[in-house]
């Protein structure tokens, strides 16, 4: 019983590491493409930051629920029954696929990365990491944190909205392309204050491969302020919030009897629970 155990660990951490980095591979990509390329702005930033999860999701989910995020992990784990021994586990895998992505990035955009900012300074740090106000607006420490507490609140109550079976979750295995979908939603509604990162594994894994490649800076903000551990602890409290609110307001008042009269939706719940969906346990999550 180990030994299998200890296969499906591994098995579902090589499905996280895979999902994660497709998610990067185009995030960090295609701003890499517009900040140092020219090429693109800030819609073709979000879209392809939606494709990414939506492409990632469907890379891991039916292995590992593609959860992609830690603070989905965590959330999943404290309101939805994920094993807590798995947590660490797969946040080792998120973040390592995050750094791995974030690595190819800094490779290939090699030449376009020292022509337009030789001495890797703040100007191009964001292609990797996150920074307050995008590195150019006024906005703090604080101001991005209170932000990404709400982006990251709404990532997962909307996520838990989309994947709960006795819902009305989208079927015929579309909850990847609609996940994706609220994440270009959230980049186009959210990412003034703080470049929506939501996603722990997300800015922390590129900020260390950027530190790695010569950004001495990676750490801080561009008022010199240690900022790293904004995107790291703003989306853990933030993604928990939101998970709490969907219980409060939604998931607790959901059984395989809800039927709303004269509306489908009713229906189309008890069909969902009569055919669940594929994915392990934990339900399946990607968070940009």
């Amino acid at each position: 019983m180990a030994e299998t155990k200890s296969h499906c660990i591994w098995r579902e951490m090589s499905a996280e590491f895979a999902g994660t980095m497709i998610l990067i591979l185009f995030g960090v990509g295609v701003v890499a493409q517009v900040v140092a390329g020219g090429y693109g702005d800030h819609d073709s930033i979000t879209w392809a930051w939606g494709l990414g999860v939506t492409l990632g999701v469907y890379t891991a989910a039916r292995i590992s629920g593609a959860h992609l995020n830690p603070a989905v992990t965590l959330a999943l784990a404290t309101f939805k029954g994920f094993p807590w021994r798995k947590v660490v586990p797969y946040w080792v895998a998120q973040l390592l696929g995050a750094f791995v992505a974030a690595l190819i990035v800094r490779w290939n955009y090699t030449e376009v990365l020292g022509k337009v900012d030789p001495g890797h300074t703040i100007k191009t740090q964001g292609v990797f990491s996150t920074l307050p106000g995008n590195g150019t607006l006024p906005i703090g420490t604080w101001g991005a944190f209170r932000d990404q507490i709400i982006g990251t609140a709404i990532l997962l109550f909307l996520v838990l909205a989309l994947t709960d079976v006795l819902n009305l979750p989208p079927l015929a295995n579309l909850a990847p392309l609609m996940i994706g979908l609220l994440v270009v939603a959230i980049g186009m509604a959210w990412g003034t204050a703080a470049g929506y990162a939501i996603n722990p594994a997300r800015d922390l894994g590129p900020r260390f491969a950027s530190y790695l490649t010569g950004y001495d800076t990676a750490w801080r903000d561009q008022y010199g302020n240690l900022y790293f551990w904004v995107p790291i602890l703003g989306p853990f409290i933030g993604g928990l919030l939101g998970a709490w609110l969907y219980h409060l307001l939604i998931g607790r008042h959901l059984t395989p009897e809800t039927v709303v009269e004269g509306t489908p939706t009713g229906t189309v719940a008890l069909d969902a629970e009569a055919s669940p969906p594929v994915l392990p346990e934990g339900g399946s999550e990607p968070g940009k």
